[in-house]
């Protein structure tokens, strides 16, 4: 039997990997490592829930790093006593590169996926990255160009978001399935999504201002919160705005969504609010890609602690945080960053879109071809990859 260790940070790492890795799992290749359920629904033996390597900035991490040390040691030392016959990595590059290069000095081939955004600040880790990975699986299009002149076997596979979101979308359906399952939404009311991030570190920080933002163009719109799970709902009506936000009509609706023709929405149910909606505020982060893959025009909203974005920007190779305007290189929707990141800020920023209804139109135009040029068949590519590693 082929054994694979793979190692995911958080929650849309294991569904990336749990795409790719079923085929494995249906072929018998035993998976072990550190997962989380998408990954656990598989079969895998999970040493560790991926949640424990989720961390936002540095403060957050050296908060944190006792605990990642010591899953480190003891994965390391699982690892060393029986080596896998391959080892992915699935983002996390802090954490699972260095993990990469000690098993890779056992012998064992060591695969990447998400490449590390080189391209975009602290390119001088690509000579580390070739020590550490022998194949990197990259998301973009351009990023394998980053490899030449390495060792790393650097190939594009295409976004899997991309292939999750429908090339054809039904707005009307989406909002059907709202009502459905019980949100207020007149048949004539505007939908605006509100995304304040899948970390309890992002709600605390961008939370209390996308509130605040929230209870205002609750006045203009259907408010809508998907939150990704039940801890980040939890943590979003533990806010002090939450009571004011729930008053002024905003809604929350959490993953468990269910219709009443049916199972829960077989998607993420960012995807479904993000599907009704005209408009998103969103926080940095895979979010904002969601958002563009949805077409949906969008504000976007950054902020964690002061010496972790001085450092970043120290560093960076790029002006713009947000991906849609790194990956189309312009700022084609707004950034509100650290002390621009405010109620008021995030409130003008929404209403500029609803008054420019030809710039929404032309946004939306080029995220659609942003959209089919990242869909790939992500899954297949990666599966195919990791065969030619296993020898199957």
């Amino acid at each position: 039997m082929r054994r694979l260790a793979a190692v995911t940070g958080e929650a849309s790492g294991d569904l990336i990997a749990a795409q790719a890795l079923a085929p494995l799992a249906s072929q018998g290749v035993a998976l072990q490592g550190i997962g989380g359920p998408a990954l656990r629904a598989l079969g895998m033996d999970c040493w560790f829930a991926a949640d424990r390597l989720a961390v936002r900035g540095y403060i957050e991490a050296l908060s944190r790093l006792p605990d990642i040390l010591s899953v480190r040691r003891q994965l390391l030392s699982r690892l060393r006593q029986s080596p896998p016959d391959a080892f992915l990595g699935v983002d996390a590059p802090d954490f699972n590169l260095g993990v990469a290069r000690a098993v890779k000095a056992l012998g064992v081939p060591t695969v990447h996926l998400v490449s590390p955004s080189v391209w975009a600040w602290r390119p001088q880790r690509v000579h580390g990255i070739a020590q550490a990975i022998d194949h990197m699986l990259c998301l973009f299009p351009f990023e394998p160009d980053c490899y030449r002149g390495t060792r790393v076997h650097a190939v594009f596979v295409g976004h899997p978001l991309a292939d999750l979101v429908p090339l054809v979308q039904d707005p009307a359906a989406a909002r059907a399935a709202l009502q459905a399952a019980g949100l207020q939404i007149s048949q004539d009311q505007p939908v605006l999504a509100v995304l304040p991030g899948s970390r309890l570190s992002e709600i605390r920080s961008l939370g209390p201002a996308f509130l605040q933002a929230a209870s205002v163009l609750s006045r203009d719109f259907a408010v809508v919160i998907p939150a990704v799970s039940a801890a980040i709902a939890q943590a979003i009506k533990a806010l002090r705005q939450w009571s004011a936000a729930a008053d002024a009509g905003v809604q929350m609706i959490d993953p468990s969504i269910s219709n009443s023709n049916g199972p829960p929405w077989p998607r993420p149910v960012s995807h479904l609010v993000l599907e009704a909606s005209q408009l998103a505020m969103v926080a940095s982060g895979t979010a904002t890609l969601e958002a563009a893959m949805y077409r949906r025009p969008m504000v976007i909203g950054y902020r964690i602690p002061a010496i972790s974005y001085w450092w970043m920007r120290r560093k960076a190779l790029v002006q713009h945080i947000g991906l849609p305007n790194l990956l189309l290189r312009e700022p084609v929707v707004p950034e509100l960053i650290q002390d621009a990141c405010t109620a008021q800020g995030l409130v003008q920023a929404v209403r500029a879109w609803t008054d420019a209804p030809a710039h929404r139109q032309e946004v939306s135009q080029r995220f659609g071809a942003l959209h089919e040029g990242l869909r790939q068949g992500c899954a297949g590519r990666v599966t195919a990859v990791l065969q030619e590693v296993l020898q199957l």
